[in-house]
């Protein structure tokens, strides 16, 4: 159930972009970047070429004006978007209310995770690497859009996948410390090794809250290089940046389509 008119939009300005696939409401509008820009261009949104690039461009096109960009510490602070008027927030996460408010966060490895109400009045979007993840970004995130989480759908964006994710005994313990069942979301390894699976370990915490309706996942940031940005492959690319968003759409636009 993908947004078919900004797969549209995306289509026309030749941008090979994700739409989420999931039940939003109409009015509710999301996608996630790749490595490619406008026409093969690049699509870096990191800090040091947000002003720069044509990508990002595009993106306020789609949007509606400048996103509420965050200042990432991998915690589990939420800004409140509505609120927002200039600077970049120190939070991890952003909830809105308001039409037109773009919500984004930026990942090359950490997972992006967006959030809707059903009936499309409150989204949210949150930065979910590991820390994050165990510091309890998601609950944060669902507790800040103060609806029952059971009202919720929640997309998982693209992420490092379970056969690229090595981790040390620190993250094993900071899921598993509290809750032995998530070891099974760990694969063990030669000396004191796993590897992680960081979609695995956020449907289960969303499942613990009561989230149901949990779709997306399945990507790999790490191996799927022709689309993706990756920290953990290095190099030139590691301090590039994939942009992932959620609005509501104007109601003005929502008559007009």
């Amino acid at each position: 159930m993908a947004d078919s008119a900004l797969q549209a939009q995306l289509d026309a300005a030749g941008l090979d972009w994700i739409v989420p696939d999931w039940p939003a409401p109409a009015h509710v509008r999301a996608l996630s970047t790749t490595r490619n820009g406008v026409r093969g261009s690049a699509a870096d949104f990191s800090k040091r070429s947000l002003d720069a690039a044509s990508a990002h461009s595009a993106l306020r096109r789609l949007c509606y004006g400048e996103p509420v960009w965050l200042a990432q510490v991998h915690g589990a602070a939420v800004c409140d978007a509505d609120a927002w008027r200039e600077g970049a927030p120190t939070a991890d996460a952003a909830v809105s209310r308001s039409t037109g408010k773009a919500c984004a966060v930026l990942t090359a490895d950490c997972l992006p995770v967006l959030f809707s109400d059903r009936s499309g009045n409150t989204v949210g979007a949150a930065h979910a690497g590991w820390r994050g993840l165990a510091a309890g970004v998601l609950e944060a995130t669902v507790d800040a859009m103060r609806t029952e989480p059971s009202n919720l759908l929640v997309w998982l964006g693209p992420a490092i996948g379970p056969r690229s994710f090595q981790v040390g005994r620190e993250v094993f313990e900071s899921f598993c410390a509290d809750d032995a069942a998530a070891a099974e979301c760990f694969a063990p390894e030669r000396d004191g090794k796993w590897r992680a699976d960081l979609y695995g370990l956020a449907r289960r915490r969303l499942a613990r809250i009561g989230v149901k309706a949990i779709f997306g996942g399945g990507r790999c940031t790490y191996t799927e290089r022709n689309f993706f940005y990756s920290y953990r492959r290095g190099g030139e690319e590691a301090s590039a940046r994939m942009a992932t968003l959620i609005w509501i759409e104007p109601h003005e636009m929502r008559d007009a389509s």
